[in-house]
């Protein structure tokens, strides 16, 4: 089983749910997962202008990923954002961080604006790298 330890030098951190670094010592394995969005089983957008309904499904979406290699959040080192609308994310922020602290998810991680995704409906996508 890989050890993870997260490395601040500052604490302002922690309270956004993320680290500034993970090291891992011992892992057997990495799974570099694919951008995830708020998608049904056909990729179907799904909705459009709520980007805390859209989070909770990307994750939802991460999660599946990540069970079909016998994963969990808490298996997560990195976690990339792309998101369109900055308001709407920073709105949205405490059920985002709520939601990887029950997860036991503390990654390290980036945050990018972008002009627009796969979808225009699309408002954020997750991309994730886990460790075991």
């Amino acid at each position: 089983m890989a050890e993870m330890r997260p490395v601040n030098p500052w604490t302002w951190q922690d309270k956004l749910a993320f680290a500034q670094a993970v090291e891992v010592k011992g892992a057997e394995r990495v799974l570099y997962c694919a951008g995830q969005t708020s998608v049904d089983a056909d990729g179907v957008p799904l909705h459009a202008g709520d980007m805390e309904k859209q989070f909770a499904q990307a994750l939802d979406n991460l999660e599946t990923v990540l069970a079909q290699a016998n994963l969990t959040l808490a298996h997560v080192v990195r976690l990339n954002y792309y998101i369109t609308d900055l308001d709407a994310f920073r709105k949205a922020g405490e059920a985002r961080q709520a939601r990887l602290r029950a997860g036991a998810c503390n990654p390290s991680g980036t945050l990018l604006v972008v002009a627009g995704l796969f979808h225009q409906d699309i408002l954020i996508e997750i991309e994730a790298t886990a460790v075991a």
